[in-house]
């Protein structure tokens, strides 16, 4: 498979480097690329096994030509059940052979990959973004072009994960597995939970959201990463403007998820303990 893939990325280059037509024959491996990743044999990004992750700027790169190659139609069978709509791009309809749940209206992209055993209730996964086993995206959650969602993962009501499609060596927004993201949470511009995090009900985390760790004696400051097991709520600090003092968010590390076997046995005591809102 390695050597597979390794073959569509030259090809990508290839196609890149000659600027031949999208709509050409020669575009056609846009098209692999695309079946690639709805298939979860290829993703936007990886991690490489000591907590980084290497973006794969080529894929994003094709994703954005696969647009250049569509034309937006009528797509979608009502007599089938399928709701007409008007896109470019198809929706996902294997579910039963890859052992996903679907609950309607919610839509998955083709393009975008969901794993055995995950649920999508009425929400929406966009192209690009690889979604792992046992998920739950609860209602009106959205799932962003390119995010990474872990196995093991509970996206709650109303959670929006941003996408990040362009610049193409952007990091994607990164959840990783058995993170718990509370209700009406807002994760965008590349920010990366950890593994196991839990985030309260509404934390709103972009790349210049300050993270403080409340957990010691001194405050300690940082953005864009919410370390593994953290316990996070919503909060304000307080910043000078040429009108006055005024609270702006931030994220609040107040504790840390216990280790435990059971892992949802394990959430529910950190909710309790830290009355943490979901």
């Amino acid at each position: 498979m390695r050597l597979v893939l390794e073959s569509l990325e030259r090809a990508v280059h290839s196609f890149l480097a000659t600027g031949a037509d999208p709509r050409s024959q020669a575009g056609s491996v846009i098209d692999d690329v695309i079946g690639a990743l709805d298939r979860g044999e290829l993703r936007v990004a990886e991690p490489n096994g000591d907590g980084s992750w290497t973006v794969h700027a080529w894929v994003k790169q094709a994703i954005l030509i696969y647009f250049r190659r569509r034309d937006v139609v009528w797509m979608g069978d009502p007599d089938s059940g399928v709701p007409a709509y008007f896109d470019k791009l198809p929706i996902k309809n294997n579910y039963d052979q890859a052992k996903v749940r679907c609950v309607p209206p919610g839509v998955a992209r083709f393009g975008a990959y969901l794993a055995p055993g995950v649920i999508l209730m009425p929400g929406y996964v966009n192209i690009g973004a690889y979604v792992g086993e046992n998920t739950m995206i609860d209602t009106w959650a959205t799932v962003g072009s390119c995010a990474q969602i872990g196995k093991d993962v509970h996206l709650s009501g109303g959670v929006g994960i941003g996408g990040v499609l362009e610049p193409p060596q952007a990091a994607p927004v990164i959840i990783e597995d058995g993170a718990f993201i509370g209700s009406r949470c807002i994760v965008v511009e590349g920010v990366h939970v950890g593994r196991e995090a839990v985030l309260g009900a509404s934390v709103v985390l972009t790349a210049s959201t300050p993270i403080i760790d409340v957990r010691g004696t001194t405050a300690v400051r940082s953005t864009g990463k919410i370390p593994a097991r953290s316990v996070v709520i919503p909060g304000t600090v307080p910043k000078h403007f040429p009108a006055g003092e005024f609270g702006v968010p931030c994220a609040l590390i107040i504790g840390e998820r216990s280790e435990a076997t059971d892992r949802k046995t394990s959430l529910e005591a950190t909710l309790r303990h830290y009355e943490v809102a979901v």
